[in-house]
């Protein structure tokens, strides 16, 4: 791999093609309903159990202001590790369905556009080209707030209940 280029985890939201990069991706789980953790935002679907450790798991659908998804054979759990100012925040995103890993060069990451897009533009990072459309790169560490950021980790007990 390049020194200009980072290996990115694709995956799919309704018909939007994301990437995450792979760095931050610990494991890809087959979906498992999570347990569901009482008066929590809507976004959060609960904790699912990542090898004996209840780790928060979002929506990343409705997270990105979509509507949230019918879970299929597809669908997957992305287990990310989010580097935040004073820890790491385990997290699970749920994804309709994760790709591949895909290495992008810094030259083929453009900002993100502010208008005509579906999703809030606050999480994104960059989009890239492709021939098929673009993948919109996900900026993780802005998918929570400082405040939420801290309560999950609070919630990120020793294991699921």
């Amino acid at each position: 791999m390049a020194a200009d280029e980072a290996q990115y985890v694709t995956f799919s939201l309704g018909d939007e093609v994301f990437a995450a990069p792979v760095t931050l991706v610990r494991e890809i789980l087959d979906y498992q309903a999570p347990f569901k953790i009482p008066n929590g935002p809507a976004y959060l679907l609960g904790l699912t159990d990542v090898r004996g450790r209840g780790v928060p798991t979002m929506d990343l659908r409705m997270r990105l202001g979509m509507a949230p998804a019918t879970p299929t054979d597809n669908t997957r759990i992305l287990v990310v590790d989010i580097p935040l100012e004073d820890r790491v925040l385990s997290l699970g995103l749920v994804t309709d369905r994760v790709f591949e890993v895909a290495p992008f060069g810094r030259d083929q990451i453009e900002t993100a556009p502010d208008i005509g897009v579906r999703w809030r533009s606050e999480y994104i990072s960059g989009v890239v080209r492709r021939e098929d459309g673009f993948v919109v790169l996900v900026d993780l560490g802005r998918l929570l707030s400082s405040n939420e950021a801290a309560a999950l980790a609070s919630a990120d007990i020793g294991h699921a209940a």
